[in-house]
């Protein structure tokens, strides 16, 4: 019997000098590249995803404290998907089985449904759409809620952006967030804060240099068409990472406490709909009725 990969099937996408792999599992986009210049850190087919690579968040993205939370009327226990902090994080679905919904040799449609189950108590239909267009990758995240009642929900994704090899220290940052969270050694947000004055400032370009981020950002500037758009930049060029309506919160991780071989090697650009812990603070959540939807959008270009 011949042996399955641990990121399932492999779906190639190919348009001009684009390529990307997306896989069966989690719906993660493993690979972009253009003119053969990787712009994310993925992982290879023989491995699984680490550190959050490439994955699909939701029904929530990144940590919601203890796992625990109230949700009409009811309490609620997640399972401790990070035990070490105590935190459940990142979602439900990062390593479930997702199915080719759609697909062209420049697009997928990913679709998953996520069943009731302990701790959320709520049915979804989730699709993620991978498209190559002439001007980059654009990824859309669709959820319909498919139960009798309402349910909360958020989403998000977690691509490592990259410039070359070497250490991100080297690479120059621009980030449109004029507010960051402080947060406590679980990572869970403490208070807001303006970043002017602060070393999260990224407002305008400049050196990430030893700075250690793990830490979200919200009231993002946008452009004439709504997005707010992320540069990582060296004397090549630039990896552009830019989010749509809806996604109104970035977390940034430079990988400091990833292992070794992959410490610092990236920079995680994570598109948000809410801030961390959010079941718990209502901070961004999206409360959906029976038969609603919600889409976002965000993508990666090369400057």
């Amino acid at each position: 019997m011949r042996p399955l990969l641990p990121s399932g099937q492999q779906i190639h996408l190919a348009r001009g000098d684009q390529r990307a792999t997306v896989v069966e599992v989690g719906a993660a986009l493993r690979t972009y590249t253009v003119a053969g210049d990787d712009l994310i850190e993925g992982f290879d087919a023989t491995e699984m995803s680490t550190g959050g690579r490439g994955q699909v968040l939701a029904p929530w993205p990144n940590r919601i404290e203890d796992g625990a939370y109230e949700f009409g009327g009811r309490k609620l226990q997640l399972p401790l998907s990070e035990p070490e902090a105590g935190n459940a994080i990142h979602g439900l679905v990062r390593f479930a089985d997702w199915v080719v919904a759609e697909s062209s040799p420049h697009h997928v449609v990913m679709a998953h449904r996520l069943h009731a189950q302990p701790g959320y108590p709520f049915v979804l239909d989730l699709r993620v759409a991978y498209a190559l267009g002439p001007h980059g990758l654009t990824s859309r995240t669709e959820a319909v809620n498919r139960g009798v009642e309402p349910c909360p929900f958020g989403a998000g994704a977690h691509p490592y952006l990259r410039r070359g090899a070497g250490p991100v220290d080297h690479l120059r940052l621009r980030l449109p967030a004029t507010t960051y969270y402080t947060a406590d050694e679980r990572g869970i947000p403490t208070g807001r804060l303006p970043v002017a004055g602060t070393p999260y400032d990224f407002r305008e370009e400049r050196a990430i240099g030893g700075l250690r981020v793990d830490t979200a950002f919200t009231d993002l500037e946008r452009d004439a068409d709504g997005r707010a758009v992320v540069s990582l930049s060296d004397s090549r060029g630039c990896t552009r990472l830019w989010v749509g309506p809806g996604f109104e919160h970035l977390m940034v991780f430079t990988g400091d406490t990833l292992p070794p071989d992959r410490r610092r090697s990236a920079l995680a650009v994570e598109p948000m709909t809410c801030a961390p812990n959010a079941f718990r603070t209502s901070d961004g959540l999206i409360t959906l009725a029976p038969g609603a939807s919600v889409a976002v959008e965000w993508g990666i270009t090369r400057g």
